[in-house]
C-alpha cells in the first residue's frame, strides 16, 4: 500500500484517535461508580452505538454457527473480565502507571501464542520481553512508595491485560468469518451481558446514580469508541504494525491529561519504568514489523 501521498491526511486522525482513547483513564477516575457498573455501560452504549450498522448486517448474524457463537460468547467474557480489571485497577493506582503496564499488551500476546499457536521467539525478542517487564517492576516498586493498594492496582491493571490477550487469542479466528462491525457488537454485547450478570449476582445498583454518572457512561463508550472507528478507518492506509504503534501513544497522553486535569504526580520510579517499558514495547513491534516484511518478500 502506499503511504507516502495519504501520510499528511492521517496524521490528525491518528492524533484524534490517540487523545480520545487516552481520556477512557480519566473518564473513571471522574466517576465514583462501581468498576463493573462503568464497564457494563461502557459495553452496552457502545452496542447501542453499533445498532444502526449491525442492522443492515443482520443477515450475516443468522450465518454465524454454534461453535463460532460459543467462542464470541467466551471472548466477550473475557473482554468484560478486562474492562472490569482496568477499571478497578484505575481506582487504586495512578493513571501513569495502570495505562503503562497496559501497554505490555503486544508483548502478552507473543508470549500467549506461544503456548497456545506454539509460535517461534527469538532471543532479541525475549530481550526486549524481558526490558519491558524490568519497567513493570520499577513501576510497581514506585507505587510502593504511594500506598499497598497502588501495587494491589498494578496487578489488576497486568490481569487485564491477560484478560485482554485471552480475548484477542479466541477471537482471532472468529474475527475473519464476519465483519468487524458484528464481531465488535457480538463481543460488546456478551462482555456487556456477563457484567450485568456479575453486576445482578453481587448486588450491585443498576440505576442508582446521578445525572453527572450517566453522562461519564456515554462518555466512556464514545470517545474510546471513536478512537476504535479512526483504527479501522487507517487500516485502509496503514499496516496493523503501524496502527498497534499507537498503543504507546496512551500511557503519555493518559498521564498528561491525569497531571493536567486530576493533579497526578508521577514519581521518578515510575518514569523510569515507563520509559523501560514503552522503549522495550517500541522495540518489539519494529522487530515484528521487519518480521512481517521477510515473511512478505519470501
Amino acid at each position: 500500500m502506499d503511504t507516502d501521498n495519504s501520510t499528511p491526511s492521517i496524521v490528525l486522525p491518528f492524533v484524534i484517535s490517540i487523545i480520545a482513547i487516552s481520556f477512557a483513564a480519566i473518564f473513571v477516575k471522574w466517576s465514583k461508580a462501581p468498576s463493573t457498573i462503568l464497564s457494563m455501560y461502557r459495553m452496552l452504549i457502545a452496542c447501542a452505538l453499533l445498532l444502526p450498522v449491525v442492522w443492515m448486517k443482520r443477515a450475516e448474524i443468522t450465518k454465524i454457527t454454534k461453535l463460532n457463537w460459543l467462542l464470541l460468547v467466551s471472548s466477550g467474557v473475557f473482554l468484560g473480565l478486562h474492562f472490569a480489571l482496568w477499571f478497578g485497577s484505575l481506582k487504586l493506582t495512578t493513571v501513569a502507571s495502570s495505562t503503562i503496564i497496559l501497554a505490555l499488551q503486544p508483548i502478552v500476546a507473543l508470549v500467549g501464542g506461544f503456548f497456545v499457536y506454539k509460535e517461534r521467539v527469538s532471543l532479541s525478542t525475549m530481550l526486549t520481553v524481558g526490558m519491558a517487564f524490568i519497567g513493570v517492576v520499577f513501576v510497581g516498586w514506585g507505587d510502593i512508595a504511594i500506598s499497598g493498594s497502588a501495587l494491589i492496582g498494578d496487578l489488576l491493571s497486568f490481569l487485564s491485560v491477560v484478560a485482554v490477550v485471552c480475548y484477542l487469542l479466541i477471537g482471532q479466528n472468529v474475527v475473519k468469518r464476519m465483519t468487524h462491525w458484528v464481531y465488535s457488537f457480538c463481543v460488546f454485547f456478551f462482555a456487556g451481558l456477563s457484567l450485568a450478570l456479575y453486576n445482578f449476582i453481587a448486588g450491585v445498583s443498576f440505576v442508582a446514580y446521578p445525572i453527572r454518572e450517566w453522562g461519564i457512561f456515554l462518555l466512556l463508550a464514545v470517545f474510546p469508541t471513536l478512537a476504535h472507528l479512526i483504527y479501522n478507518w487507517l487500516l485502509n492506509y496503514v499496516n496493523s504494525t503501524t496502527i498497534s504503534m499507537s498503543i504507546l501513544g496512551e500511557p503519555v497522553g493518559a498521564t498528561l491529561l491525569a497531571v493536567l486535569l486530576l493533579g497526578e504526580r508521577v514519581t521518578d520510579w515510575q518514569v523510569a519504568g515507563g520509559v523501560l517499558v514503552l522503549w522495550g514495547v517500541f522495540l518489539f513491534l519494529m522487530q515484528q514489523k521487519k518480521r512481517m516484511q521477510l515473511e512478505q518478500r519470501s
